[in-house]
């Protein structure tokens, strides 16, 4: 990645609020088979200070073989009830730093692995941000469908007020599509 696609601070703080109340991010990744996978993946951080999101994983799983092998990936966020849609685009690697385990650990994390940060099945990876997208509609529900309504009867696509953006380097792309 060059410096141009480098997340500036506000960038980050945008997405940051964008995904921060979404409790599952799904991770894609390339299989060896040639085949994307998607997973869920709580998300560790506690905010965006850096251009990175964290994730924990077991070794043993494929998440954690396949950023070894094919290190791009996606992480998708969703909150359907609040119209607010985030892709993330980046490269993910295994990281071994116990300390920033244990700065990420948490309660959940517990749960899932009970032996604790310094359990060695205990994997930290981290997916480096390259590009991201976001839509977040403004209209309510009643709006949105009266907009839907309208257009299908004029035959015009809808217009609904909505943010969208992008984050990092990447192709420009209309809303939407």
């Amino acid at each position: 990645m060059n410096e141009s696609t480098v997340p500036s601070a506000s960038e980050l703080q945008k997405l940051w609020e964008m995904i921060k109340d979404i409790r599952f991010g799904m991770l894609v990744t390339r299989h060896g088979n040639g085949h994307l996978h998607a997973r869920p993946m709580t998300t560790q951080n506690r905010s965006l200070d850096e251009p990175a999101l964290w994730f924990f994983a077991s070794r043993s799983t494929d998440p954690a073989a396949e950023s070894a092998s094919e290190p791009q990936v996606n992480v998708s966020y969703a909150a359907p009830d609040k119209d607010r849609y985030v892709s993330v685009t980046g490269s993910v690697r295994l990281v071994e730093d116990l300390e920033k385990k244990k700065a990420l650990w948490s309660t959940p994390a517990q749960a899932w692995f009970p032996g604790g940060p310094e359990d060695p099945d205990v994997a930290l990876l981290e997916v480096r941000i390259e590009h991201a997208e976001y839509w977040d509609v403004k209209d309510s529900k009643p709006v949105q469908l009266l907009r839907m309504a309208t257009a299908a009867m004029s035959g015009r696509q809808p217009r609904m007020d909505a943010d969208y953006g992008q984050v990092g380097g990447g192709a420009e792309r209309p809303p939407g599509g």
